[in-house]
């Protein structure tokens, strides 16, 4: 399979590389900056564009099966902060992007902001969400803002007719572990441990990923991930 994936140089996307690699697959690596290409080998192939850009991922995308968005909004919490607005942004870009390949599925690296705690009660509706995220991962309180925008994003490609899937993972932060492939899958609600935790680690995500690019299950979906 032919996978592209937008945000290589980052921690989840180049962990989705590994993956992808390790299973075979043929893998187009994009990031704006040329001076942040990784190694080149047989099956990965590193390559300019611009995930904010339509023309410069229609460009881009010709000949992949699957897209992977696992973009940023930037290497550090303020920069994020301040950046808040990349994940829509990249929603609407891809959108129109896949204009001219209709059939080609985008799978989209989310955020837990829109996953249900309760029913119809997401997490960035949930009381207190504002002051306890930032206490709980021990950020500014603006990083809400990022929380946010990752729910616009998830709107956006929910009103399109592309060939979407968003993997909103657990809320914790996704940080390197196990690869276990002992999580759970769910959907519109957030997965919580007996002890009221809520994580994945990187690897573990990352096969997530990489089976949804083979098995096609959640197709113009969203779906999450988590112990």
């Amino acid at each position: 399979m032919r996978i592209g994936v937008f945000g290589a140089t980052g921690a989840i996307g180049g962990q989705i590389v590994v993956e992808a690699v390790a299973r075979g697959h043929q893998i187009t690596a994009f990031t704006r900056d040329p001076a942040r290409f990784g190694p080149t080998a047989d099956s990965v192939t590193w390559q300019v564009a611009d995930a904010l850009d339509p023309a410069s991922i229609a460009s881009a995308i010709d000949g992949l099966d699957v897209v992977v968005s696992a973009i940023n909004a930037g290497r550090d919490v303020p920069e994020t902060i301040a950046n808040a607005d990349v994940f829509p942004r990249a929603a609407s870009a891809m959108i129109e992007a896949l204009t001219s390949r209709p059939d080609l599925r985008v799978i989209v690296m989310g955020g837990a902001g829109s996953l249900e705690v309760a029913p119809g009660v997401t997490v960035v509706e949930a009381e207190g969400f504002a002051e306890n995220l930032p206490k709980a991962l021990g950020v500014p309180v603006e990083y809400v803002n990022p929380v946010r925008a990752g729910v616009e994003a998830l709107n956006r490609y929910r009103t399109s007719n592309r060939n979407w899937t968003y993997l909103s993972p657990s809320a914790g932060r996704i940080e390197p572990g196990e690869r276990t492939g002992r999580f759970r899958i769910g959907g519109d609600q957030l997965l919580v441990r007996a002890d009221g935790t809520s994580d994945i680690s990187l690897e573990d995500l990352a096969m997530a990923v990489v089976d949804e690019a083979e098995t096609a299950r959640h197709v113009k979906r969203r779906f999450t991930v988590g112990y």
